[in-house]
Formats: structure tokens, C-alpha cells, sequence
């Protein structure tokens, strides 16, 4: 199914700035600078490619896939506030 999202971590390297916003092509929440949890209905190798085309080249860049129910969620603490209401958000 083409409109299925799924549930990526998505970290750069926080001391390099992406010359505008940056498109995480889906649903994203900031959990601390350079680190989002992303819903995207496109692969890990698109989601990844579009976002590194968007960073100065050579910036360390790092995307991950999650499970998208709780038990699949990473544990975290004294990240951006309203992160575990956008996962909860995405059950619904």
C-alpha cells in the first residue's frame, strides 16, 4: 500500500545547519536538535536519500526504523516536550 507510513528515528549531526527547513516527507516530531521520530509512507533507503540531499555533503546522517506500537517505541527522556503524545497520536 503506497499511503502506509511507517515509523522512522531520524538523527544528523546537530552542529550542521540544512540551508533551509528541512522536508522530512511525512509527519515528524523534534525530539532535540538534529533528532526526529518521522511517519513516512517512503522506504528507509528514499527517506534517507532525501533527507541527506538536503544536508551540507559529508554530514553524518543516521535513519533508523521503528516498530510503530509501543512496544517498538525507543525509551527517552528530557527530549523536546510532546513526543510521546505524537506517537500515541499516530495509533489513533
Amino acid at each position: 500500500m503506497a499511503d502506509e507510513t511507517k515509523l522512522y528515528l531520524i538523527w544528523h549531526d546537530p552542529g550542521v545547519e540544512p540551508a533551509g527547513p528541512l522536508d522530512l516527507h511525512g509527519d515528524g516530531h523534534s525530539l532535540a536538535e538534529g533528532l526526529w521520530l518521522v511517519r513516512s509512507a517512503l522506504t528507509r533507503s528514499k527517506l534517507y536519500h532525501r533527507i541527506k540531499w538536503q544536508l551540507p555533503e559529508g554530514t553524518a546522517l543516521a535513519c533508523a526504523p521503528l516498530a510503530d506500537e509501543p512496544e517498538g517505541w525507543p525509551k527517552f527522556k528530557g527530549m523536546e516536550a510532546g513526543a510521546l503524545a505524537w506517537l500515541r497520536e499516530g495509533l489513533e
